[in-house]
């Protein structure tokens, strides 16, 4: 019995001692099997790793000189790399980095007032033959002075030594300083800015215009002096018997009806086949029958004829009948019969 169990655990001792040979084979191959997977874990503890770290401690990468793809030494990070955020915070700009230059603002060198180019943001443009501008920032390009504000009543005004001006989105007309300036396109409204010709805006100012055909380039001086004020201006004879003739004639027209009308007038007064002033003009027998017997003297011009009367007076002609002579509105008129057809406005046709 007893050698029975001294048998059993001689054999227990032996599989113990095979069993310790097996697990230090294994624990061999799983130290090879990390050094050939990871070598970098037997190059970080390399002693000439180690030892170059000590010569160089602020810079690991000294004896490094190959760059990486880019053109970047080794250890450097790219300009995106160094502004990204870290743990939600904003990037911190560069105190080295100097500041911005700010970006200088368009301008349209089509235009010039005193030899510099106007900022794009008048928005010049074409119609029809005729520039249109931005009225707000054009004012201020040729008077720094100036000032425009708006009304939903009365459009922008422009205020600027000795001159106000307004101008309404769907008129016909500027004013300025009582003048009444023709627009035969109308004053418009673009990108919810009010446009006016800029010729209409020169004049207003009493600045100089002039256009290079060649070189397709509008230059203004910016001297001179504002319009004279209507006040002045207007012949206060020539507006009495020229709007109350439009106001009899076509005070229901349209306001080109009634200017087309008071120009068959003005073309006659400055024709040397006629009378020199409007009531010369309109007392000619068999001409103007609303003259004859002093009725017309007595007859209150409505407010729309005074204004067409007005924009006559300041050379504003209806280009559709410019330079008509004669006007009818009954079929078979002498007019009709012998002179050239011009165009017909409203009820009105009009002749050479």
């Amino acid at each position: 019995m007893i050698r029975k169990l001294f048998s059993v655990l001689l054999a227990l001792f032996a599989c113990l001692l095979l069993m310790g040979a097996g697990m230090e084979d294994r624990s061999d191959s799983a130290q090879l099997v990390a050094e050939e997977e990871f070598p970098t874990a037997v190059a970080d503890t390399h002693p000439l790793i180690i030892e170059d770290q000590k010569l160089h401690p602020d810079n690991s990468n000294a004896n490094q000189t190959e760059t990486q793809p880019g053109g970047q030494e080794p250890g450097q990070t790219t300009p995106s790399e160094s502004q990204q955020p870290e743990d939600g915070q904003p990037p911190v700009e560069n105190e080295d980095t100097p500041p911005s230059t700010p970006q200088q603002p368009n301008t349209d060198s089509s235009l010039l007032v005193d030899g510099k180019p106007v900022s794009a943001s008048v928005n010049k443009s074409n119609l029809d033959g005729t520039t249109y501008v931005a009225l707000a920032p054009m004012v201020q390009m040729l008077n720094a002075s100036a000032q425009a504000t708006w009304n939903a009543r009365t459009g922008v005004t422009v205020t600027a030594p000795g001159l106000t001006m307004t101008a309404k989105s769907g008129d016909s007309y500027v004013v300025a300083n009582g003048r009444y300036l023709y627009v035969p396109n109308q004053v418009r409204t673009v990108n919810d800015r009010v446009e006016v010709p800029l010729k209409t805006l020169t004049t207003a100012f009493g600045y100089s215009l002039n256009w290079n055909e060649s070189t397709e380039v509008i230059s203004i001086q910016a001297s001179g002096t504002p319009i004279q004020s209507g006040d002045e201006f207007y012949n206060a004879e020539t507006l009495f018997w020229l709007s109350r003739i439009i106001y009899a004639e076509s005070g229901n027209q349209s306001l080109e009806g009634r200017m087309a009308v008071g120009n068959v007038v003005m073309n006659r007064v400055k024709n040397p086949k006629y009378p020199n002033t409007v009531e010369g003009v309109l007392a000619q027998k068999n001409q103007f029958t609303t003259y004859n017997g002093g009725a017309l003297a007595n007859r209150k011009p409505n407010e729309g004829s005074v204004i067409a009367a007005k924009l006559v007076m300041d050379g504003g002609e209806v280009p559709q009948v410019a330079g008509a002579l004669y006007f009818d509105s009954a079929s078979g008129s002498w007019a009709s019969r012998n002179r050239t057809f011009a165009g017909q406005i409203g009820n009105h046709r009009f002749y050479y």
